[in-house]
């Protein structure tokens, strides 16, 4: 097994107790163009147009759900020089012994999962042939959600939009039923009449020296995406990989005339003036490690 197979095999099993892990359902941007208008002191308008990943829909999560049934006996290693070798008929013959007895352990500890992802979707179960069906009709009844289609694998277009005063912080996306765990954009405001912008959901997180890196938080997806795109294989959790959408856009924060924007990471920083107002652009891509940040004297109290 190559290294680079080793590395997707490794992806799809961690991805997959993920998604049936109580940590969320875990979502991700494809092809997007975002944009927040700061219009005034006390107002904003914020929109998302292109797709989400829902990884709790996908192939990818179907593979790892499959792969908790069947028995895959583990790698043997030399006890001296801890390469690896070929497994005798007795440790064989000892996993799968293993593996038999804790065959009523996993069927329990799956049907407590699968509750509690339906839990946390909104009472929408993954493994059902309609749920992505359901996920359309629960997004589409909420205000913002202009359009919502579903591609396949997982893959949604999308149009949302938002209208609202400054009073309060925003998230997006926020799912009726969902946990708040992975937004791509958080808008907080401090005293002072100032605004902070976090995008954590457009940035992918570095790897590791083993390829891998951190496999927790919003940026996993992306990263695997990533990943996925170098694969040149036909196997299922190849194929799977490939059907994350690689993040690629851009996100756009604009600030109305007389607001000052305070410190961003932008490559060009605020362009515009004082008449016009100014506007900060960040360019998405899989290579994006950083999530886009600004902080903005809006005015007001």
């Amino acid at each position: 097994m190559t290294i680079l197979s080793g590395l997707r095999l490794r992806a799809a099993a961690l991805l997959a107790g993920l998604s049936l892990a109580l940590t969320g359902c875990f979502m991700s941007p494809g092809k997007f163009t975002s944009e927040l208008a700061i219009t005034g002191p006390d107002s904003f308008t914020f929109r998302y147009d292109g797709e989400i990943f829902f990884l709790g829909l996908s192939k990818l999560a179907q593979i790892g759900a499959a792969a908790e049934e069947k028995f895959t006996p583990e790698t043997c290693t030399n006890d001296e020089t801890f390469e690896e070798r070929e497994c005798t008929e007795e440790e064989l013959a000892k996993q799968r012994a293993d593996w038999d007895a804790g065959a009523e352990e996993r069927a329990a500890k799956a049907r407590e999962q699968a509750k509690q992802m339906a839990a946390i979707m909104g009472g929408i179960d993954p493994s059902d042939p309609k749920a992505a069906d359901e996920l359309v009709k629960l997004l589409q009844r909420q205000k913002g959600w202009e359009r919502v289609v579903h591609k396949g694998d997982g893959v949604f277009d999308v149009s949302f939009r938002a209208t609202g005063t400054m009073g309060h912080d925003f998230l997006f996306p926020m799912i009726e039923g969902f946990p708040a765990i992975n937004p791509f954009v958080q808008v907080f405001l401090r005293k002072g009449g100032q605004v902070r912008v976090n995008a954590p959901g457009f940035a992918t997180q570095s790897n590791d020296a083993g390829g891998m890196g951190a496999m927790m938080g919003m940026g996993s997806l992306a990263g695997l995406a990533a990943l996925g795109a170098q694969e040149s294989g036909d196997d299922p959790e190849g194929a799977a990989l490939k059907g994350i959408p690689q993040m690629e856009g851009t996100f756009t924060i604009r600030a109305a005339p007389g607001m000052r924007i305070l410190a961003n990471n932008t490559d060009e920083g605020p362009q515009g003036g004082t008449t016009t107002g100014e506007t900060l652009t960040w360019t998405i891509s899989p290579r994006t490690a950083q999530a886009p940040t600004a902080l903005i004297a809006a005015g007001g109290n």
